[in-house]
C-alpha cells in the first residue's frame, strides 16, 4: 500500500476512477486513525496513549493497486471539498438496483 500526500492521493484516485470507468470498481474506506502503527495491547497491560491530533485514514483500491492518505484536522475542510467534487464527477457510472415486485 502506498501512503500519499492529500493532493497526490486525489490525483491517483482520479486515475483509478478513469481506469475503472468501463469495467471494474473502486473500493474506498475511511476510518479514524490515531497514529499507531502497532496493535493495541490487551487488557491488563496498561499503556496510556493519547493522540495529540485526530486524523482520518482514507484507502482506495481497484483490486490490484492500493493507495492511502492520512488527513489531519487542519486539512479536513479543504480535503473534503476536493474529495466531494471528485466523487460527484465520477459517480455517473453507477447502476440502479433492479426492484423486484412483490407477487
Amino acid at each position: 500500500m502506498v501512503l500519499l500526500e492529500n493532493d497526490s492521493f486525489l490525483t491517483e484516485l482520479t486515475r483509478l476512477f478513469q481506469k475503472c470507468r468501463t469495467s471494474g470498481s473502486v473500493v474506498i474506506t475511511l476510518k479514524k486513525y490515531d497514529g499507531r502503527t502497532k496493535p493495541v495491547p490487551r487488557k491488563g497491560h496498561s499503556e496510556s496513549f493519547e493522540p495529540a491530533d485526530n486524523k482520518c485514514l482514507l484507502r482506495a483500491s481497484d483490486g490490484k493497486r492500493k493507495i492511502s492518505t492520512v488527513v489531519s484536522t487542519k486539512e479536513v475542510i479543504k480535503f473534503q471539498m476536493a474529495y466531494s467534487n471528485l466523487l460527484r464527477a465520477h459517480m455517473d457510472g453507477l447502476k440502479k438496483k433492479d426492484k423486484k415486485s412483490k407477487s
